[in-house]
């Protein structure tokens, strides 16, 4: 046998949580051909040492947005270097497709706001497509990493009803309309359907995006679409999640469940501790859950398992204020006017308690809350005086000084010009707790990357590094093997793909290789790479030997390979995935 690729040497953790063991992996025509003792490795046509690795599967990333990305970047960086073999695009009921070139603009716009996305950026998608199956059809052959993607309800809404669909509820026959893009789309191959009701989402024109506007019989109505293609799985946010789940939409998520007859994704449900979301708490959420088992509804929660990591820039402004209207009206005013009114005594009386108290009326505009005080912090000063300030917490510098926390960030921001900038990380001990106490319930799922998303604040790519540096292999929390199958197997057998997520005979050869003794979250930073040569956050991990994409790798010792092995990868069950 003639081998395409041998990675030689390494110790296996083959995904499905049985013991490691030290072994070869042969690959042919972009599958795993053997495990163990490997004959005739000489004769690959390619090897790679692996000697004191880890080999394992790649990782299934099943909450991100790089639909729009993937049609200039195929390998969706930074997520390649985590990793990450395949992604799931398409979440929160924003697609890039269906589009129909008339609303192209509005797309745009509505990504740029919601996701964080410059809209210089997405000036360099490449619109190949208007329909779902057009989209995936163009991303054929054009793939670095794997690519899975929902059908996302916003945009079904805008291609079927243009503006109406932000105005109101559809009529019947748009509902039917909808249905048949929804059909459409599973079986051209689509990873399922997404939609939100979350209050937090507006888009480009500041009005609630599309999805928000429809009634819940639409909802119910396009899911049971999705899962009469039997196969695949829905993700939702509904409207209360923020704040914990009310018991409307926890009857809801039920309905869904049960009528859809596929797994629910949500997030929010799980790690929120007393601070970040009072009436979240974990014994009401598991609850929830073990009630909507019982009851025959798959509902999985996505689990933030690593901390918020932002950084926050009064001068160029933060979108991390939102919901604080007085701070948010104030982020896109030029620099003068903005330092005039910061010195200005009548408006820092109204700015000095607002963040303390945000909105919190869903028809008032967003929701998002604002950072705490006690884990925002000084981190980058231009003047040397402050360097006294650096990593120490706004609440802390507050009680020091004899001040508001608002009026010392403000302040402080005031002696640079506006230069000085802040970070906020949401790591405490309250945090950590709550995240432990919840993560290993079967109904959480690990990680949201938002891949591809929130590019102006955060990147939130290293979720899986996080995981198995910190959770893994500090805290041990989990074992190696049942860490790496909770990023591996647990979601492809959520998601319906089938022969991923594995090193099994057969199965694809997607792999990831990572020295155990170092791998780890690394450098994040401002990179100017996308279209336009706009800036972005990239995080890229320590540790990491190689990405290996269906037997090719995409990633090498931290490098960008040119290799596009990549595949649309489509639920099993439903017509597209048989």
């Amino acid at each position: 046998m003639s081998w395409d690729l041998v990675v030689r040497g390494g110790i296996v953790v083959d995904g499905t949580g049985l013991a490691r063991r030290r072994g070869d992996v042969a690959v042919k025509d972009g599958r795993i051909a053997a495990v163990g003792h490997v004959p005739g490795v000489a004769d690959a046509d390619r090897t790679l040492d692996a000697e004191g690795m880890i080999v394992a599967p790649g990782i299934i990333d099943a909450h991100t947005h790089y639909d729009p990305q993937l049609t200039f970047d195929p390998w969706a960086t930074s997520s390649c270097y985590h990793g990450v073999t395949t992604v799931l695009a398409g979440n929160c009921g924003f697609s890039i497709a269906p589009t129909r070139e008339a609303a192209r603009p509005y797309i745009k716009a509505m990504f740029a706001k919601v996701e964080g996305m410059e809209p210089v950026a997405l000036d360099g998608i490449q619109w190949d497509f208007e329909s779902f199956p057009e989209y995936l059809a163009a991303r054929e052959r054009r793939l670095g990493v794997n690519m899975a993607c929902y059908v996302g309800h916003s945009s079904i809404r805008r291609f079927v009803m243009g503006g109406d669909g932000s105005e109101r509820n559809a009529t019947s026959q748009e509902v039917a309309e909808m249905r048949g893009i929804v059909r459409e789309a599973m079986a051209a191959g689509a990873a399922g359907f997404s939609s939100s009701s979350v209050p937090t989402q507006v888009d480009g024109d500041d009005r609630p995006i599309p999805s928000r506007f429809a009634a819940r019989e639409e909802i119910v109505a396009l899911c049971e679409e999705a899962g009469l293609a039997g196969g695949g799985s829905i993700s939702y946010l509904p409207k209360s999640v923020i704040g914990g789940l009310d018991e409307e939409d926890e009857e809801f998520l039920i309905e869904l469940g049960q009528k859809s007859r596929l797994p629910i994704v949500i997030q929010g449900v799980g790690g929120r501790d007393k601070v970040d979301a009072p009436t979240a708490g974990w014994d009401n959420a598991k609850r929830f859950l073990d009630d909507a088992a019982r009851r025959g509804a798959a509902i999985f929660s996505l689990l933030r398992n690593h901390p918020f990591d932002r950084p926050i820039d009064l001068d160029a402004g933060s979108s991390l204020y939102d919901g604080v209207f007085p701070w948010a009206q104030l982020m896109t005013l030029p620099h003068d006017e903005k330092v005039a009114r910061l010195r200005d005594p009548a408006v820092r009386d109204v700015l000095r308690t607002a963040v303390d108290n945000p909105n919190r009326d869903p028809d008032a505009g967003s929701t998002l809350p604002p950072p705490h005080w006690d884990v925002t912090f000084v981190d980058e000063v231009t003047d040397p005086s402050n360097a006294k300030y650096l990593r120490r917490t706004l609440a802390e510098l507050a009680e020091e000084m004899g001040k508001a926390p608002a009026d010392v960030m403000i302040d402080l921001a005031l002696s640079e010009d506006l230069k000085m900038k802040f970070r906020w990380e949401s790591k405490t001990p309250e945090w950590a707790s709550s995240v432990e106490e919840s993560m290993k319930h079967p109904s959480m799922l690990m990680g949201v990357s938002d891949g591809g998303a929130h590019l102006d604040r955060d990147d939130g790519a290293d979720w899986s590094t996080y995981f198995l540096r910190y959770w893994v292999l500090d805290r041990e929390v989990w074992t190696l093997e049942e860490g790496i199958r909770q990023l591996t197997q647990v979601p492809a057998a959520m998601a319906g793909f089938a022969g991923r997520g594995a090193l099994l005979p057969g199965y694809a050869a997607d792999m990831m290789i990572f020295d155990p003794a170092t791998v780890g979250p690394g450098t994040k930073r401002m990179v100017y790479d996308l279209p336009g040569e706009q800036g972005r956050f990239s995080a890229r991990p320590l540790g990491f030997a190689a990405t290996i994409v269906n037997g090719e790798p995409i990633v090498l010792d931290g490098k960008l390979q040119t290799a596009l092995p990549g595949r649309l990868v489509r639920p099993s069950g439903t017509r597209a995935g048989s």
